[in-house]
């Protein structure tokens, strides 16, 4: 976390430096305020991961001579062939589209959606249960 929460810093610094050069030499307001804001989400993410590594202490990324095999391997199940993602993406497209054409298509959407997600959850609670 430390060698990430440096890289945020620099990009803290980075950003905030292009805002200045930008100010000055264009004179644009907006296009520099996006920069500055950019540059303080990026301190935001760089006090957050440095403040957190302090208590956390050092992790096998920030050891030089670190083996692959230090780092926990177990991030977690992801399932490898589910549909239910595609699902969500589409009925989100079609809840966007209402706002455009009809507002029928938001409640149809917004209905996809629904069941999109309790498709995605309930994924692997199917079927006989074994106890």
């Amino acid at each position: 976390m430390i060698i990430g929460g440096k890289l945020f810093a620099a990009g803290t610094a980075l950003y905030l430096g292009l805002g200045i050069v930008y100010w000055v030499m264009s004179g644009d307001v907006i296009g520099t305020s996006l920069l500055a804001l950019t540059g303080g989400l990026a301190f935001l993410i760089a006090f957050y991961a440095l403040f957190t590594s302090r208590r956390v202490g050092a992790l096998p990324e920030d050891n030089d001579y670190a083996l692959i095999s230090d780092a926990d391997t177990d991030y977690g199940f992801f399932s490898p062939h589910s549909w239910w993602p595609f699902v969500i993406g589409a009925s989100t497209f079609v809840f966007i589209l209402g706002f455009v054409f009809a507002r029928w298509m938001m409640v149809v959407g917004l209905f996809a959606l629904m069941m999109a997600i309790y498709g995605l959850v309930f994924e692997y609670y199917r079927g006989e249960f074994v106890k």
